[in-house]
């Protein structure tokens, strides 16, 4: 037979992979989505984590021609709607929105029911979120500096608040108290909505909550800013020192809120998903969206995002030991 023959044939492959020769088959798209989406989002509707995937994928849901469903699972400290991702079917038509607290809240507590690294793909980080720490006027506190002194002259007295034992205006909490030298009790809470209605009443003296559902709050005098936990100002609050400007020296820590996918959804998929996702997000109309919620423009490629999790997933648990946070 000759080569012309060969390849009519169908042996042409056989010989072509013995020889050496690279074989080429036409690349086939990931076929995505075939049908509605289902996002579970594993805090309280109201939440930033709550608000900023409603932004971004309502533009998704326009690129692509299907509805992004968003469910609210709250409880067990985030891990509840984690855990119903993680044994959902790997095809892409279910998504995990959770923030850092998918690393530190397994670093924290004890009988997760899921791995961060081994149960979930990464497909972005939909935005970083400054934490400000917040307490009502009648408090009579305007700045970092008088909280710790007040703090400090009435030990254990102060209570602070927390959307869930390890997320992370847990942490940012925890490590703020711990840089600054004095102690306080943790009061839990559901999730932020819930927080900030029990600091504007005063029943808790303060609490690091996402700028999102606070920043209408701040604007109208209901609650006082005294500074963000991240490495730098938020945009929609340039006037509010960070902690560290306020004068409590390693005491930041950055918030941000991603997309995840079970591990084994096919990882053309997960690009495609990835690359529908960014150009929402920046789309000039959902770039004011975020804005306007005080979100900071934050996105990575699928790799870049896996690896940072891993990493974050250590320094949780390294930061979890050194506080000695114990599970509630």
């Amino acid at each position: 037979m000759n080569r012309r023959e060969i390849l009519k044939s169908g042996m042409g492959s056989l010989l072509a992979a013995s020889a050496g020769w690279p074989l080429i088959r036409p690349a086939q798209a990931a076929e995505w989505p075939t049908k509605s989406i289902r996002v579970v989002v594993p805090y309280a509707p109201g939440s930033a984590t709550d608000l900023v995937p409603r932004t971004i994928l309502e533009q998704v849901g326009q690129q692509v021609g299907q509805s992004f469903i968003i469910e609210n699972r709250p409880g067990g400290g985030t891990t509840v709607g984690s855990a119903q991702v993680k044994q959902s079917d790997p095809d892409g038509h279910t998504i995990l929105i959770h923030s850092n607290a998918i690393v530190t809240v397994p670093a924290i507590q004890t009988n997760v029911p899921y791995d961060p690294v081994k149960d979930f793909s990464g497909l972005t980080t939909l935005g970083n979120v400054p934490l400000v720490l917040v307490i009502a006027p009648s408090k009579g506190v305007k700045s970092v500096k008088e909280l710790v002194a007040k703090a400090k002259a009435r030990p254990g007295e102060l209570n602070y608040g927390a959307a869930g034992i390890g997320t992370p205006p847990h942490l940012a909490m925890e490590r703020f108290r711990l840089a600054a030298g004095f102690e306080g009790q943790l009061v839990p809470y559901k999730g932020a909505p819930e927080a900030l209605t029990e600091v504007m009443t005063g029943r808790i003296d303060i609490y690091f909550c996402p700028i999102t559902p606070v920043l209408p709050l701040i604007r109208d005098g209901k609650v006082l800013a005294l500074a963000v936990s991240s490495s730098k100002r938020a945009s929609a609050l340039p006037d509010v020192p960070t902690t560290i400007e306020a004068g409590v020296p390693e005491s930041d820590l950055d918030f941000w809120v991603g997309a995840f996918v079970p591990k084994k959804t096919p990882r053309d998929v997960v690009v495609k998903m990835n690359a529908e996702i960014i150009k929402a997000i920046n789309n000039p109309a959902t770039k004011a969206k975020l804005g306007m919620l005080g979100v900071e423009q934050m996105v990575m490629a699928p790799d870049d995002f896996d690896a940072r999790i891993v990493k974050e997933f250590e320094i949780a648990k390294t930061l979890a030991k050194a506080a000695n946070i114990q599970s509630q």
